[in-house]
């Protein structure tokens, strides 16, 4: 068991099995800068290249136990970044699944992607690349059995709600409270908030 994993366990963080062997094999040093590698099993925010920073590891791990991504699925994520936390939903979803990742900076897109091919999550067709703010997220695709968004946004786009596929889940960063939705019928989009986090700001700010 890799350090970070332990300690995420030991904090209560990482939980589900799934999750705890995504952690183990889609490594956070493989997705940071060289300079940044030794640092990997730091549970703390770190530079991920062209003045962007990582989110905290035990953030991403709330988020991800929260959203509780399954085998199969299909899956959309809003500032994929580094590609590290896509990376980790590809190794969930298996070969059966599909993520689709939007990230709004040319130069993080092309490293998310980079970094995503270590592990043939591409190549395989497991995960596709899209360069873009992702606010109307990917109607060719919908419906999304799970949604995820990793940095803060104002509101959540009426565009996420529609692809949000029925009994499907969505984990999205509002301000500075994490909030989950549930699709529970075609009327009803449960909401829970968890205050207390901090989260980076979308780049672009059209939500």
């Amino acid at each position: 068991m890799t350090p970070l994993v332990e300690t995420l366990k030991q904090n209560g963080y990482l939980r589900s099995d799934t999750l705890v062997e995504a952690f183990e094999s889609v490594t956070r040093a493989d997705f940071l800068p060289p300079e940044f590698e030794d640092e990997a099993d730091a549970d703390i925010p770190l530079p991920i290249g062209h003045g962007q920073m990582g989110p905290q590891p035990s953030t991403v791990a709330v988020m991800l136990e929260l959203l509780e991504p399954k085998a199969g699925q299909r899956i959309l994520t809003i500032g994929s970044g580094s590609g590290w936390v896509t990376g980790l939903l590809a190794y969930v979803v298996g070969d059966q699944g599909k993520i689709v990742a939007f990230e709004g900076l040319d130069e993080m897109h092309a490293r998310g992607q980079s970094n995503l091919e270590k592990f043939d999550f591409i190549k395989t067709g497991r995960v596709e690349c899209l360069l873009g703010e992702g606010k109307e997220g990917y109607p060719d695709a919908a419906p999304f059995d799970r949604i995820l968004v990793t940095a803060s946004a104002e509101d959540m786009p009426l565009s996420f709600q529609q692809q949000l596929a029925l009994s499907g889940k969505m984990v999205l960063p509002i301000r500075n409270h994490l909030c989950y939705f549930e699709k529970r019928s075609e009327e009803e989009l449960y909401k829970e908030e968890f205050p207390g986090f901090i989260f980076i700001p979308l780049i672009l700010k059209s939500f």
